[in-house]
């Protein structure tokens, strides 16, 4: 059975900013690549962390039937928050240990419900590291940025 990978990433010019998100799906045999999808997108006016989330929430969202997925992602905002912080997030009423409001709520909520669907295992790996699924990502990442830049 083919195992799924999302390699996904950000990036903003400015924070806030124009700002784009990627993800690089791939379908795997073992070493061999049955299949690869690009997916981009971009805000005018938003965040790093609100597209690194989009660039999760968009693989996620992407899939057709319920999977399992590893998710692949240079960004320990989205691996932590989606692992550890988010149990004690929901707990709380969407608030944090210090009762302030969770940050980026909305998307954390869509995430929870996008991730709900599959079974996911949530990877970190260095960013800008010559790892060549995260910088194919962060290549997606800024071309979905491109249009929102002056």
């Amino acid at each position: 059975m083919p195992e799924l990978f999302a390699y996904t990433d950000g990036a903003c010019s400015g924070n806030p900013g124009p700002g784009g998100w990627g993800a690089l799906m791939i379908a795997r045999d073992g070493e061999t690549v049955l299949k690869e999808r690009d997916l981009k997108g971009g805000e005018a006016d938003t965040t790093n962390n609100r597209m690194e989330l989009l660039a999760a929430i968009s693989a996620l969202e992407s899939l057709s039937r319920a999977s399992s997925i590893t998710v692949i992602t240079d960004s320990a905002y989205v691996k932590n928050g989606v692992t550890s912080w988010i149990h004690g997030w929901k707990r709380n009423g969407w608030r944090t240990s210090s009762k302030k409001p969770v940050k980026n709520v909305d998307l954390w909520q869509r995430l929870d419900e996008a991730q709900a669907r599959h079974t996911v295992t949530w990877e970190w790996v260095k960013g800008h590291a010559g790892h060549p699924e995260n910088e194919r990502a962060d290549e997606l990442a800024r071309a979905g940025m491109a249009p929102f830049k002056p």
